[in-house]
């Protein structure tokens, strides 16, 4: 399978889907917001995204299964399975806040082999494909070589459904206040991802995820140089709703603190 070639035509779509976006923020209205569920807003903008994206995705891999946020299409393939993300960062696309994206994964047999990320307010696109190496506008990027904890800058996100989890997710997010230059709530998690790659951020964790928040990112900061694991230090990331992603060789004491703060 040429991985290449495939994401060099998702890059395109990306870039229209951004497009689209920037012409569309302006005229979403109130009246067309909807609530899927607790805090978790969807618009006209998301849905017409992702069929457009659906439609173009199967010329591109017709062989290929789907697995996507507003599940315009939800058969899954035998082989390949595109995992996507129409707008991720909604609630900032209806604050008029200038930062969300596109994310579109290509998994494989559970792995993720291709991955595109596009915020169209900076007109930056993010992409690797496996082996590939990771890109960002076409200049190859690389994870931060910060190693000192106390200098790391690192990007989280809070959750909007699940509280359960909130008190020790809270006693993390103090540790990491304390001995870290700081954090930020960016409200996309594929462009998290996207900043731990390229080295803006040293760190990105969250938990209460969805497989299309991250795919795209995974392989990105793998290919960047970047460690994943889930918040146990497990592999059980791209459905297991959370993730620890870094520049690697802060990944052991992020880790740590993750598994002595964030109890389960």
């Amino acid at each position: 399978m040429d991985y290449q070639s495939i994401t060099q035509k998702v890059i395109a779509l990306a870039k229209e889907t951004g497009k689209f976006f920037l012409e569309e923020i302006n005229n979403v209205r109130s009246a067309d917001i909807e609530e899927k569920g607790l805090h978790d807003f969807v618009s006209y903008v998301d849905k017409t995204a992702e069929a457009r994206i659906v439609k173009r995705l199967a010329e591109i891999l017709p062989e290929a299964g789907f697995i996507t946020e507003e599940k315009t299409a939800t058969q899954r393939g035998e082989k390949y399975d595109w995992i996507v993300d129409p707008l991720d960062g909604t609630t900032n696309f209806l604050h008029h806040i200038p930062l969300f994206s596109v994310s579109i994964g290509l998994m494989a047999d559970n792995e993720i082999v291709c991955g595109v990320i596009y915020e169209p307010n900076l007109d930056e696109c993010f992409y690797a494909c496996k082996d590939g190496g990771a890109y960002l506008n076409g200049k190859k990027i690389h994870v931060s070589e910060q190693h000192e904890m106390k200098n790391a800058l690192l990007a989280t996100g809070f959750p909007y459904y699940d509280f359960g989890k909130l008190d020790g997710y809270i006693e993390l997010f103090t540790y990491f206040a304390r001995h870290t230059s700081g954090l930020r709530r960016l409200g996309s998690a594929a462009v998290d991802l996207a900043y731990t790659a390229c080295g803006r951020v040293e760190g990105f964790y969250e938990y209460g995820l969805h497989a299309w928040d991250v795919a795209a990112g995974i392989v990105i900061v793998k290919e960047a140089g970047g460690t994943i694991t889930d918040l146990k230090g497990g592999n059980d990331y791209i459905f297991g709703a959370e993730l620890l992603a870094s520049n690697t060789v802060l990944h052991p004491q992020l880790l740590d603190a993750a598994k002595a703060h964030f109890r389960y």
